[in-house]
């Protein structure tokens, strides 16, 4: 009955061939080679690239197709879920049905199409957090966050390929400018500052903290202001956004009632041999040590919910919930973008006084992508 319910709108053909393709094996890339290779968009480069994607993005999202369809405890079933499903199905259809691709005028159209499947996309991950909130609601709340395991560990593959399916299409989509911004190749910014990215990052964290609170802590950020490396400006800035709001919202709600004045976030950032890492250290009062191991997963949150779960469909505008903020992604999700290109983040705290968020990001850019 579920898989009847879980397929119904969809032909025998369709799921066959999703499985089939589920079933083939991906090709990681590394950001150096999105550099290299992107550095001369020629519309041969453009061809050879359009002609992967066709053949690559089918593999991962039929992965995804069928990772939705088998999740625990009824998640398949949740109508937010069956959404997201279907955004992929029709995905999957769009891009099997692309004929092969042989010239210029077929690569326009494929990247044309390729963009839509992306917009299309925009809204999957506050979708899935109003899937896993359906769940909650139903689950006993005896049932411990460690039985869950196999949950998290869907959401991390499952957000981890989305944030790999955006770089590639987003890369080759940006390939296209005729004028792109001095030093950059697509998404990737050949001499990015990490300090102004954190600047920047910081400055809207703390417009956040203001509009929330009415006031906000001071930020000092220490380094090298002439120190680049290559990344993707925009991973950086939803990593450092996310902790340091984070961390603003720890020491304002800390010093709410208080006549100290709150001691400002300190951002700290390192250029070594291997990592750039940059340390976001807060007095924010910390996390007791029983609540670390909770802070990476999906379904746990301090802050207010902005998807109720008495949330219809229909009526959610996802467009007003603000990036990542409150239904609990933030930092699993930061850890992902992260990981993506090789890096990490560690969360360090001490109960009664702070924490500290360790970013690692790889220098070197030749990891290949994580392909779950």
């Amino acid at each position: 009955m579920a898989a009847k319910k879980l397929y119904e709108s969809f032909s025998k053909e369709l799921i066959e061939e999703v499985h089939r393709w589920g079933s083939m094996k991906q090709t990681g890339v590394s950001l150096k080679y999105m550099m290299e290779f992107g550095s001369k968009p020629t519309p041969r480069n453009l061809l050879i690239s359009s002609q992967f994607l066709h053949k690559e993005l089918p593999m991962r999202i039929a992965r995804r197709v069928i990772d939705l369809q088998t999740l625990p405890y009824g998640l398949s079933l949740k109508p937010a879920v069956l959404k997201v499903r279907d955004w992929y199905l029709d995905s999957f259809r769009d891009l099997r049905s692309f004929p092969d691709i042989k010239d210029e005028n077929d690569e326009l159209e494929f990247t044309k199409m390729i963009n839509l499947v992306k917009v299309r996309h925009n809204n999957v991950v506050p979708m899935m957090a109003l899937g896993v909130q359906q769940l909650k609601k139903d689950l006993h709340p005896k049932i411990d966050y460690k039985d869950l395991d196999e949950i998290h560990q869907f959401l991390d593959r499952f957000y981890m390929s989305r944030i790999g399916i955006r770089m590639l299409i987003g890369q080759h989509v940006a390939l296209h400018d005729p004028n792109p911004p001095p030093d950059c190749v697509g998404y990737i910014h050949t001499k990015m500052s990490p300090l102004e990215v954190a600047r920047n990052a910081t400055e809207d964290a703390r417009s956040i903290c203001l509009r929330e609170y009415g006031s906000a802590p001071k930020v000092n950020i220490y380094g090298d202001p002439n120190f680049t490396f290559p990344y993707v400006p925009t991973h950086l800035h939803l990593m450092v956004f996310e902790l340091v709001k984070n961390s603003l919202r720890a020491v304002e709600e800390r010093f709410v009632d208080s006549d100290k004045v709150a001691p400002p976030v300190r951002i700290i950032v390192a250029d070594g041999l291997e990592d750039v890492t940059i340390k976001i250290s807060d007095e924010g009062g910390g996390i007791p040590r029983s609540g670390l191991p909770k802070i990476f997963t999906y379904l746990y949150s301090t802050a207010r919910n902005p998807l109720d779960e008495h949330s219809d469909l229909d009526t959610i505008d996802l467009a007003t919930v603000s990036t990542l903020a409150g239904y609990g992604y933030g930092l699993p999700i930061s850890r992902l973008y992260a990981r993506y290109f090789g890096g990490d983040l560690q969360i360090i705290s001490m109960e009664g006084y702070g924490t500290d968020a360790y970013l690692h990001l790889s220098r070197l850019g030749d990891s290949q992508e994580p392909l779950p």
